[in-house]
């Protein structure tokens, strides 16, 4: 708009003033081809068509001057023609790289190498970069490098696999079928092969393992310091002598596909299987799949499950996957492993399974591992022993390097997820720290198919209902802790030990072949608290009873390691003996005769706290007769305490019969 603004003013002055164009206003119209430069670079002719003619000014011809001068333009009141302005074009600029010269070869050969040598060396650098950051991130964000808390990772699933894996190669019928796959099946099916050698025997249990011994769980098995052979879940008893935990071999037992084509019968055992309930009128027992397995005669020896503590069973998840009740194979496995790398085990409990596990775990762990016990009583095993001799073990126990709380209870418990640790808050104000939590209060007897097979409990005991010869029907019957039976002696009891499972299996094996036994026997229990100090004991054992201990001074022959040297037999059930020959004099003699004994060696009297009770002899007493006997420190001689169970008299003075045990000599 400015330069046409500019065109108009010229054209104005030209047309009114009447003056000619002068040679230097020529330049004016020079700059017109600027506008098509800027605004058009190609003129619509239709829309502007050619230049309209100059209008000439209404004005009169200027007089004559002199013959010299001469106008410059023969139409000097107008600007000369216009013409057609030129259309911008631009100019041709020449390649300058055609100029360069020509290469001798190709540039690729030069330039491919180098291209690839920079695009790895490119490569390699941001790997560098990558991981050199990723590192320094690592360090910035990672907290100190701290010492193993324990085990962090979740609990291992306890997975149990079913050998076989279908129902269908499980046979529909057999002849002899055990439920259940402990101590006490494992001698009922002996006895019933030694009756009857082709007898075929199928075994059905819920646990992934073939028979094993669950003593040495908590003692010698934890003494052993070959990682593998605790891999292989073999031990060295006291003596040294090493000895698997199974019962059996694997190639033992039959396949269980092969069980019934077998001529010569056998054992076959069913792994991972569990009977839900029993039809005791068609004698048929259903898997938990829902098939039937029908049967002549059937043993019921579902053992035992461990007892919780409130507290623990209603905590949250995370808390419970550090509480262990220890039981199994799986449970030892699980619990070795963590006492690897733990800095601190509680075990709450102070009866056999938890002094025993106290001793093992302190003796194992000695220079990195605290052991806590704590429990209700005063005293280790103070349900069973005497005080005063409660509070002697319990020194021993504390000498073992363990922790010992007595008069203690657990009133609550949360997790430290910072250290991975559980807070146990006690009931004397303190608080213990500790990575596992072991509960051993005691065992209840597993019972889960009675009241859908229609089989009788007992109250207040607990357990299947059986009579003497272990029958809760004529073809069913009863073995190990689930059974409530008849003692002829004591009255109906439950008892909880291997030596039991021993008897009343082998008991109910032979009646299940037609022996028809009365149970008379009067079963044993022993604890060892480390290959220095362990004890028998057979009948009621109960420190509410009134006790009578003797004791004498011990030689280094009275230990549990001793008598496994002496026997090379770690199971001291299976080491009773008859009664040894210098002690049948006091045998043969009546009560009367043995008052006159020539020498006391002991004076009848109460031991106190603090005494050094090497070995020694405690009586339990109910009306003044002995209904319960505890060896300490003495061992094979556990017949004559049945002897004397069995007598069921008074005695005015249990020195004298202290002396059948040879506790004073030498």
């Amino acid at each position: 708009m400015f330069r046409i603004s500019k065109i108009a003013s010229f054209l104005t002055r030209t047309a009114c003033h009447n003056h000619a164009v002068n040679i230097h206003k020529q330049t004016e119209w020079q700059r017109l081809p600027v506008l098509s430069r800027f605004y058009s670079k190609n003129m619509d002719r239709d829309r502007f068509g050619e230049c309209p003619p100059c209008k000439k000014p209404n004005c009169k011809t200027p007089a004559p001057r002199s013959p010299d001068c001469k106008p410059i333009t023969d139409e000097p009141c107008g600007p000369p023609p216009c013409k057609r302005l030129p259309q911008y074009q631009d100019c041709p600029r020449p390649n300058r790289m055609n100029d360069l010269p020509e290469p001798d070869c190709p540039y690729q050969d030069h330039d491919g190498p180098r291209k690839r040598k920079r695009l790895i060396l490119l490569i390699v650098g941001t790997i560098i970069f990558l991981a050199s950051a990723a590192a320094m991130y690592k360090i910035q964000t990672t907290p100190p490098p701290r010492k193993p808390k324990g085990k962090k990772k979740s609990r291992r699933p306890h997975i149990v696999k079913k050998i076989p894996c279908e129902s269908k190669c499980i046979p529909k019928e057999v002849p002899y079928l055990l439920i259940g796959g402990g101590t006490a099946a494992f001698s009922a099916f002996r006895a019933i092969k030694s009756a009857d050698p082709t007898a075929k025997v199928l075994v059905m249990t819920s646990e992934g393992d073939f028979p094993y011994m669950r003593p040495p769980l908590s003692k010698e098995i934890w003494f052993n310091e070959d990682q593998e052979a605790v891999k292989n879940l073999t031990f060295k008893q006291w003596n040294g002598s090493e000895r698997s935990l199974f019962y059996e071999p694997e190639d033992f037992y039959l396949n269980v596909e092969e069980l019934m084509r077998s001529e010569n019968g056998g054992v076959a055992v069913c792994k991972g299987w569990s009977i839900t309930h029993l039809d005791v009128v068609e004698r048929k027992a259903f898997l938990d799949t829902g098939e039937a397995i029908t049967y002549e005669k059937c043993l019921i020896a579902t053992g035992a499950l461990p007892k919780n503590l409130d507290i623990f069973a209603n905590a949250e998840p995370k808390i419970q996957e550090k509480v262990t009740l220890y039981r199994n194979i799986f449970d030892f496995e699980e619990l070795y492993e963590i006492s690897e790398e733990a800095k601190a085990i509680a075990i709450v409990g102070g009866g056999f399974l938890g002094s025993e596990l106290a001793c093992a775990l302190a003796r194992k762990g000695k220079k990195n591992l605290r052991v806590y016990q704590m429990f209700r009583e005063g005293g280790n095993m103070g349900k069973i022993l005497p005080e005063y001799l409660s509070f002697w073990t319990t020194e021993k126990v504390r000498a073992e390097g363990v922790e010992v709380l007595p008069y203690t209870e657990v009133t609550g418990v949360r997790l430290k997820e910072k250290d991975d640790m559980l807070i146990l808050n006690l009931s004397n104000g303190k608080t213990v720290s500790a990575n596992q939590v072991i509960v051993a209060i005691g065992v209840e007897p597993n019972t889960e198919i009675a009241e859908k097979s229609d089989l009788e409990v007992d109250p207040e005991l607990g357990g299947f209902l059986v009579n003497t010869e272990l029958q809760a029907r004529s073809h069913l019957y009863i073995a190990g802790d689930c059974a409530c039976f008849y003692d002829t002696k004591l009255g109906r009891r439950r008892v909880e030990h291997h030596d039991h499972a021993v008897v009343s299996g082998r008991l109910a094996g032979e009646n299940m072949t037609g022996a028809a036994k009365p149970y008379w026997h009067q079963s044993m229990f022993w604890s060892d608290l480390g290959p220095d100090v362990g004890y028998e004991a057979i009948g009621i054992v109960d420190s509410s009873l009134p006790t009578v201990g003797v004791f004498a001074k011990a030689t280094s022959e009275d230990t549990p390691q001793a008598v496994v040297t002496a026997t090379d037999e770690g199971i001291r059930s299976t080491t009773e003996e008859g009664v040894p020959p210098e002690c049948n004099k006091y045998v043969k003699k009546d009560p009367e005769q043995e008052k006159l004994a020539q020498e006391i060696r002991r004076h009848a009297s109460k031991p106190q706290a603090g005494e050094d009770f090497g070995k020694g002899v405690i009586f339990y007493l109910r009306d003044d007769i002995v209904v319960g006997i505890v060896l300490w420190n003495v061992f094979n001689r556990m017949n004559i305490a049945r002897q004397v169970l069995k007598d069921e008299r008074k005695y005015d003075d249990l020195n004298e019969v202290a002396k059948l045990f040879n506790i004073h000599e030498e």
